[in-house]
């Protein structure tokens, strides 16, 4: 039977240390500033990130306008960059409080999502598979050097990644396992490789389907990707972080048009950015509890988060013997 290697009460020191150990040296390395950050902003303003496009925000009325609880921060913080007059390789990052309504609950998902929400300015030329494969690589040396760090405090841990992350092309990987699902693809080339960077996600594949949803109005299709780590605990893929290089003028009509959604170029954040007027920028979020999850090899992210879940889970949770926060 699973047994957590800490107690709650060490599981929640545990998670304090982690939270303010990452986000501290994930600033230094990419030469961040935390700043605050909405949960409730208005519908008209066209900031809310519709993710897949099935995922509705939960919304609600004041004072006779419509209000939505945030899903994601990718198009603030593009205009936050402007608004506080960053410059070309400064960024900012944010705690990013979130409620996904239509999540599937499981022992890697929850309605409660919480990540480092992060951007930063980069220049024309830098919109390179290089430059994204550059910083996916740094990110990837504050995980590593976390998994040290959190393994030293607590020996019981063991050591999960590999010394070296692997890229992979979303289409490289269809045409090697064409009878699978893009899910069960990734797992594949996870399980293999421990530590995997899913490259191109969100355009259509050579097959006519998608890798996986992405939304058309913030990441760049042809220059974004997803961050896997495998989770040995669970036998399954953790996506620890989606990210890449945003959308230009250019890339933003093509891919409204190819989801049929060019009605979007209504809103402010679309004009603003079809007019020149916000800068250039690389960015994505990193999931907190996922992340304390794989570093504390925990069953279930409600070990590590204070969510909802229905009594029928607790219950069976509880003969698994794993105790939610």
């Amino acid at each position: 039977m699973y047994q957590s290697k800490l107690n709650l009460l060490e599981t929640e020191k545990a998670i304090k240390f982690i939270k303010d150990e990452f986000e501290r040296r994930l600033a230094t390395k990419l030469n961040l500033i935390r700043i605050s950050s909405p949960v409730v902003v208005s519908k008209e303003s066209g900031i809310n990130d519709y993710l897949n496009g099935y995922e509705k925000p939960v919304a609600f009325h004041y004072q006779g306008e419509e209000l939505e609880i945030i899903q994601s921060l990718a198009k603030w913080k593009r205009m936050a960059l402007k608004r506080y007059g960053f410059k070309i390789g400064q960024g900012l990052y944010a705690d990013m409080n979130a409620i996904r309504k239509d999540e599937i609950i499981d022992s890697i998902h929850s309605i409660y999502v919480d990540q480092w929400d992060w951007e930063k300015i980069i220049t024309r030329k830098q919109r390179t598979k290089e430059y994204l494969f550059k910083t996916v690589k740094v990110i990837y040396s504050v995980i590593q050097k976390m998994e040290r760090i959190v393994n030293r405090r607590y020996p019981t841990l063991f050591f999960k990644l590999p010394d070296e992350i692997t890229f992979i092309d979303s289409q490289e990987l269809e045409d090697r396992f064409p009878q699978l699902t893009s899910r069960e693809r990734e797992y594949q080339v996870t399980k293999e490789c421990k530590a995997v960077f899913v490259t191109r996600v969100g355009g259509l594949l050579n097959s006519g389907v998608i890798h996986d949803g992405r939304s058309p109005d913030y990441d760049d299709w042809n220059l974004n990707g997803d961050l896997l780590l495998y989770d040995a605990v669970n036998g399954a893929v953790l996506e620890v972080s989606s990210m890449g290089i945003r959308v230009d003028e250019v890339s933003l009509v093509a891919q409204l048009k190819e989801r049929n959604a060019l009605d979007r170029l209504q809103y402010p954040y679309h004009q603003a950015l079809l007019n020149g007027q916000l800068p250039l920028t690389i960015g994505g979020g990193i999931g907190q509890s996922r992340m304390c999850q794989f570093l504390l090899e925990k069953k279930h992210i409600g070990e590590v988060q204070a969510s909802y879940w229905p009594p029928e889970m607790l219950a069976a949770l509880e003969q698994e013997n794993i105790i939610v926060l």
